[in-house]
């Protein structure tokens, strides 16, 4: 049986079709757990009849009830003349302690200060945080002695199913394999597990450890456009995403004013986004407070201590590739000054290695079934009651040199995980493996980088032991296996014992055959139809030690033209010294006709590169007299090309068979001139 077969037998009315929501949300920027509420309730079907039908509907109800800001007079008007009208918008409550009454404020209507009853804000009482989406009927009521809102809430209810079976949940697991269920769970995200391998889902399915494990701290520092803050936002409705990942100790934790609770007393997640960047301003209180409730699930106002057990998530973007961060810094190093602390870092249970996260592209994305994005988020709100954490002691045993702290991080990933695959509870001793090595792996990577820190912090030997073989199994980072020249502390990581892993053997010939021709430069001159000539061979001994090259050629203007940028920039990458960046700049010329479409060619090379250790940025001189072309380094060097790197005579890229298209030797050039000059002074 195939696997969506599978789904729709044992699921059917809790999944649904995960590209449909594209074909429902039109302009509405709304939630996906608001549609796919919508399109479980229509669409919940293998029958593609009554799933045109339910699309339909459901395009009907946004159209008609989703409330958008620039039509919300309309809206208002409709209410008055009509006395109801239903809505879907985002409401938050706040207590009028002066009149002793609860006034609600809707986020795209526009209205403040309506009055809603105790009773709906007893039963739902994240309304009274930074606001909740619901389907609402609004009345009007209006009137000259009207001393209050004319507007009144006759009906409300958020959007989210009411109750789950768990039970049930977990015995329809028993269905699936393990590779089955772990397809519909990353299905479930809106991605397709074809195009992921085992340990990208992990990364993944790793990311929803914070909705179904209470007090998680779990941090992901990548590159953009990988999706780090996407599950965060549409995953489930009891996940807060804070943009820009600033917020205040009063908003977060408690209101001194009023004694009102924070985000942490309402909510399973807070996630901040955007948690990077050196220079941000912090505050120090709001620091402190955090690293006490991180450690101890408490904080206090005043001589009062509250209790909480939401989850804190950290993402953001990386400045430099990870073998740049390994040789000159840490891990940790783009975040601001005050959370870039010790005794802060230390508290975090798992750094997920976001440079290993694929960026978002439409392949990426699924046109399967997965779970209504509503039902798996209370699923795994009643899971963070299980706790799954010793599980692993039927066959492997800690190593007794794990810190508790550094144990406790371990373990509350190894619970989440196990939660999120394994709910029913039957795992074999090689899947209990993949957990617990993933798990390790992920405090692991936080402890290197506080031993790099904080010189107080010890190095821990992250291993287990197979209780039946007694085998023991040592974690190492997937980082520090592929870059161990640059580990810390390990002997061959100085200058002299790493150098030759800058370049390869062949590229370190290759530099040494032209060493005398870098001296003192040349004149190259290339006949028409010659081949066996390649961007490595005319420019990679003159980039060498270069940190900065800037591309000077006016003409970038065409699909051809920008895949030879892409290819000038494999070959530095190339070449690039392990553990270093190299900035690499393009100034081409202002073409009004070939604007859009260029600047959209760069911005995805752009993104390509990123995280890759080329810095890759570009800018349009829009001065008539630009023509010349060339390429320089900060080391000195200047080449000087005639026809800048549009080199080659037209081939047939998009055959992938062809030689041709991936051997630039093979190619048939145009004639051209180079000229290589060097800066007396460099």
């Amino acid at each position: 049986m195939e696997l969506k077969d599978k789904i729709l037998e044992h699921f059917e009315g809790k999944v649904v079709r995960k590209d449909l929501t594209k074909l429902v949300k039109g302009n509405a920027v709304v939630p996906t757990y608001v549609l796919e509420y919508l399109l479980g309730q229509h669409c919940a079907t293998f029958d593609t009849e009554i799933i045109d039908q339910g699309v339909e509907k459901v395009k009907d109800i946004i159209k008609k009830h989703f409330v958008h800001r620039d039509e919300a007079e309309i809206i208002k008007s409709q209410i008055k003349e009509n006395g109801q009208h239903r809505i879907i918008d985002k409401v938050a409550v706040r207590l009028n302690d002066r009149k002793g009454v609860y006034e609600a404020e809707f986020s795209n209507l526009g209205l403040k200060n309506v009055l809603i009853s105790s009773d709906v804000v007893t039963s739902y009482q994240k309304l009274l945080t930074s606001g909740v989406w619901c389907i609402a009927t609004m009345a009007y009521q209006g009137g000259d002695d009207l001393k209050g809102s004319p507007w009144v809430i006759e009906t409300l209810k958020p959007i989210q199913i009411s109750n789950v079976d768990l039970d049930e949940y977990k015995s329809l697991r028993a269905n699936f394999s393990k590779d089955e269920w772990i397809d519909l769970l990353i299905q479930s995200t809106g991605l397709n597990p074809d195009e992921l391998n085992f340990r990208s889902k992990l990364i993944q399915l790793a990311r929803m450890i914070p909705f179904c494990e209470n007090n998680y701290n779990i941090i992901e520092l990548g590159p953009k456009g990988t999706g780090k803050s996407h599950i965060y936002s549409e995953l489930s409705p009891h996940g807060m995403l804070i943009s820009g990942g600033e917020v205040t100790q009063a908003k977060l934790f408690v209101n001194n004013s009023n004694g009102q609770i924070g985000l942490v007393g309402y909510w399973d997640n807070v996630a901040f986004d955007e948690f990077a960047g050196a220079t941000k301003r912090v505050d120090k209180n709001l620091v402190d407070t955090m690293k006490n409730y991180m450690a101890n699930k408490s904080f206090s106002r005043g001589s009062t201590p509250y209790g909480a057990t939401a989850s804190m998530t950290f993402v953001g973007n990386t400045m430099h590739s990870v073998s740049y961060m390994m040789k000159h810094s840490d891990l940790f190093e783009a975040l601001p000054k005050s959370y870039h602390d010790s005794a802060f870092l230390d508290r975090i249970h798992c750094y997920l290695p976001g440079w290993e996260v694929q960026k978002l592209r439409n392949e990426l994305f699924t046109d399967n079934y997965g779970f209504i994005v509503d039902y798996i988020a209370e699923i795994f709100k009643e899971l963070r009651k299980d706790d799954y954490a010793q599980y692993y002691t039927k066959y492997f045993k800690l190593s007794e040199g794990i810190t508790t702290r550094d144990r406790t991080g371990v373990l509350k990933t190894f619970s989440g995980l196990f939660k999120i695959i394994y709910p029913h509870g039957e795992c074999t001793k090689e899947e209990m493996k993949e957990l617990l090595d993933f798990s390790l792996e992920g405090r692991c990577r936080v402890k290197n980088q506080l031993v790099i820190i904080d010189e107080t912090f010890n190095a821990v030997d992250f291993s287990y032991t197979d209780i039946e073989t007694t085998t023991e199994s040592k974690i190492i980072t997937l980082e520090e296996k592929q870059y161990p020249a640059l580990v810390k502390g390990n002997a061959d990581s100085s200058e002299d014992n790493h150098s030759e892993n800058e370049l390869s053997t062949a590229q370190l010939n290759n530099v040494e055959t032209v060493k005398e021709e870098l001296l003192s430069g040349k004149h190259r001159v290339v006949e028409e139809n010659e081949k066996d000539i390649s961007y490595e061979k005319l420019f990679s001994p003159y980039i060498k030690g270069a940190a900065s090259i800037t591309i000077a050629d006016p003409y970038i203007r065409h699909f051809y033209q920008v895949k030879n940028v892409m290819e000038f920039l494999q070959m530095v990458l190339k070449f690039r010294p392990v553990g270093e960046d190299i900035e690499v700049k393009l100034i081409t010329k202002y073409d009004a006709d070939k604007q859009c479409e260029s600047e959209e060619r760069l911005e995805q090379l752009k993104d390509s590169f990123e995280g890759s250790g080329i810095d890759f940025s570009y800018a349009f001189d829009q001065s008539v007299s630009f023509h010349a072309r060339s390429i320089e380094t900060n080391t000195g060097w200047k080449i000087s090309l005639d026809r800048g790197l549009d080199i080659f005579q037209a081939y047939d890229f998009r055959n992938p068979f062809n030689l041709a298209n991936s051997i630039q030797e093979e190619r048939l050039c145009k004639g051209f001139e180079v000229t290589y000059l060097k800066d007396v002074e460099n």
